[in-house]
């Protein structure tokens, strides 16, 4: 007796479960940081991390506890909405849609912003963390003034 299968999909072809397995804690990580508390860094990240997004980098996970730190240190709240993730060998993209208050955006109202997350996983660990997501939709067109000026540019550019 044979029994016949539909052929893999390309996306299950390269899944790896413990990139898979990584993704899942990075998903749970960034739904528990807050002010005060930016979590066990260490379950998810690599001692050698690469971390990149729109305002710098960071190498290390000394830099990027840091860095989290002071990027969390005055946020209201803050949760991610993840949506696809594709998979490739040790590699994940991640999209995600953030709701961030911060009392110094938008009075204190929810920003929402979309981005991806591009990893790299070894051994478990994010070692390359790239994170791609409009600067000006999460922070210059809403601050007070200068929010105003960018939102009127992209009215009078669309």
């Amino acid at each position: 007796m044979t029994i016949q299968t539909a052929p893999a999909s390309a996306t299950d072809i390269y899944r790896n479960q413990s990139v898979e397995g990584t993704v899942d804690r990075f998903q749970r990580l960034f739904n528990t940081m807050c002010a005060g508390n930016v979590g066990n860094l260490d379950d998810v990240y690599g001692s050698d991390v690469q971390f990149i997004d729109p305002f710098g980098e960071v190498d290390g996970i000394v830099g990027l506890r840091a860095y989290f730190e002071k990027v969390y240190s005055n946020v209201s709240s803050c949760h991610f909405e993840f949506s696809d993730t594709v998979f490739n060998g040790n590699q994940a993209c991640v999209t995600w849609t953030m709701y961030l208050k911060h009392p110094r955006l938008r009075r204190g109202r929810e920003v929402t912003v979309a981005g991806m997350s591009h990893l790299q996983v070894s051994e478990g660990r994010v070692r390359y963390h790239r994170d791609y997501f409009d600067a000006g939709e999460l922070l210059y067109q809403n601050l007070p003034l200068l929010g105003t000026v960018i939102r009127w540019i992209r009215k009078f550019a669309s």
